[in-house]
């Protein structure tokens, strides 16, 4: 049995010398500036090639979409959703890549509090743009170049859209490993190909009151094992909608048609998970004073034709020849935005987010973090030398490098190795955590995500998302303290 490895905390890496040198004494390649820019910063620079809804994006900070497990349970909006959008507003991130995933169905919501995108809840929608707009607008001045798009999405396999603990699956194809995990028992929960007309429809539907709303785009959310990436894996599957590549990709370019034929001309994205693997459990015979074991593969035989992205002989590994297939496609399709990510925080969290300390149904890291941060960062590298003309492509997975997220987001776009640098729960403690540093050189620490994972264990727990160790509205707040007793409990 190997013995657990001994975690290096980025905070106590003390310089960019410092942190290179770890970094390379991992065996792996993160670009890292010696210093924060003030002046004539790559995160400031505009990307003039590109235009969303006819604006010129001002600057290279993109944000990730973020739900918070707090709309109301018919899926519209609460105070705290208001004022996560307001705070989206002051980042200073002039792409808003989806803000928050929308359900274009009542029966696809991750959680019964997850946000609809219908006629119920348009109203609602337009608002939560305008509080954005008027945030940025007062801190920042311009919004003319400024652009916010809305993620559609159908959870497929993690639906829970009535209570929040009971799974009401929908899938692809069935699955050796997590069918048992999220409850797929019968071949009645697999899409049949007359199903999915209707499904398209509704992704059409949302599309519409999107533009009508004033989203400057919207992105199809193919990523993290739900619905529209299941399809992308669909090897197994037989008909219309698995199979071959052209096949598994048939659905995402019906809806894609279905948007147009609709008269919509609203600009599009993507979000991908650019690889897989399978999936992970903690390894019970490494578990230690009550902590999670590190993660272990679960048990599998190949050839394994379950996922996208991975080495069907070797699923521990990724394999981009997929990948490169589709971003072609979205070329070829008109998609203007490829915002990338990688596995499934379902099954796999350390690919999708690199963190020091696991939510509650995750594991340990087996190994620094930072390597699963320098894969997603040559994932992308690899993907933006193959990128269509008039895409740009946008970063992941970049939290976990705290002290140092700037230097390596300067250098990340300086390189040329992607287009927008993608913030995700990083900014729930610390929403203009890249406009600070280009303004002011330096960062103020106390307000740096250390990738504690309370920001995911609480949902997982049926409570709101947010910040609970640093941001005083979720520390001070009664569920922080029924987090922490369940956390104990667990």
């Amino acid at each position: 049995m190997t013995s657990p490895f001994k975690l290096t905390r980025i905070p106590t890496l003390k310089t960019p010398e410092a942190f290179r040198a770890h970094v390379d004494s991992l065996g792996v390649e993160i670009p890292c500036d010696d210093a924060i820019a003030t002046e004539a910063s790559p995160i400031g620079e505009v990307l003039s090639d590109l235009k969303i809804n006819g604006k010129t994006i001002g600057n290279r900070i993109a944000l990730q979409p973020m739900e918070g497990w707090d709309g109301t349970i018919d899926g519209r909006v609460t105070d705290a959703v208001r004022r996560r959008w307001r705070r989206f507003g002051e980042s200073g991130a002039k792409l808003i890549c989806g803000a928050e995933a929308m359900a274009v169905r009542p029966d696809g919501r991750a959680n019964p509090n997850q946000l609809l995108i219908n006629s119920e809840t348009q109203g609602d929608l337009a608002a939560l743009r305008e509080i954005l707009l008027a945030a940025h607008r007062e801190k920042f001045g311009n919004t003319n170049d400024l652009a916010i798009g809305f993620q559609l999405t159908h959870s497929g396999r993690f639906c829970r859209p009535n209570e929040k603990f009971t799974y009401e699956p929908r899938v692809a194809y069935r699955h050796p490993i997590l069918d048992a995990k999220f409850k797929v028992t019968s071949d009645a929960q697999v899409w049949t190909d007359d199903e999915l007309a209707g499904l398209i429809g509704d992704y059409v539907k949302a599309a519409r009151f999107a533009r009508e709303v004033g989203a400057d785009f919207v992105d199809l959310k193919c990523c993290h094992g739900y619905l529209l990436h299941e399809f992308l894996g669909a090897h197994t599957r037989a008909g219309r909608y698995g199979g071959s590549f052209e096949n598994r990709t048939r659905l995402l370019r019906e809806i894609i048609a279905g948007i147009r034929a609709d008269g919509n001309d609203l600009d599009l994205a993507v979000r991908l998970s650019l690889f897989d693997i399978v999936p992970h459990r903690p390894d019970p015979a490494r578990a230690q004073s009550g902590k999670l074991g590190p993660g272990i593969p679960e048990n599998f035989d190949t050839p394994f034709p379950y996922q996208f992205g991975l080495n069907q002989n070797d699923p521990t590994q990724p394999d981009l020849t997929e990948t490169f297939a589709f971003v072609k496609l979205c070329g070829e399709l008109g998609i203007k935005l490829l915002n990338t990510s990688a596995g499934s925080p379902y099954y796999n969290p350390h690919i999708q987010r690199p963190a020091a300390y696991p939510p509650s149904d995750g594991y340990q890291p087996a190994y620094d973090p930072l390597v699963d941060v320098a894969r997603q960062i040559d994932a992308v590298r690899q993907v933006k030398a193959q990128l269509p003309a008039g895409m740009a492509v946008v970063s992941s997975a970049l939290s976990y490098l705290q002290e140092f997220l700037p230097h390596v987001s300067q250098a990340f776009l300086r390189e040329g190795w992607t287009d927008f640098v993608g913030l995700g729960r990083v900014v729930l403690s610390y929403p203009d955590i890249l406009a600070a540093a280009m303004g002011q050189g330096t960062l103020e620490k106390k307000l740096i995500c250390r990738t504690f994972s309370d920001c995911t264990t609480a949902p997982r727990n049926g409570l709101p998302s947010g910040c609970f160790p640093l941001d005083d509205f979720y520390s001070k707040s009664p569920e922080a303290a029924e987090l922490k007793a369940k956390k104990k409990a667990g």
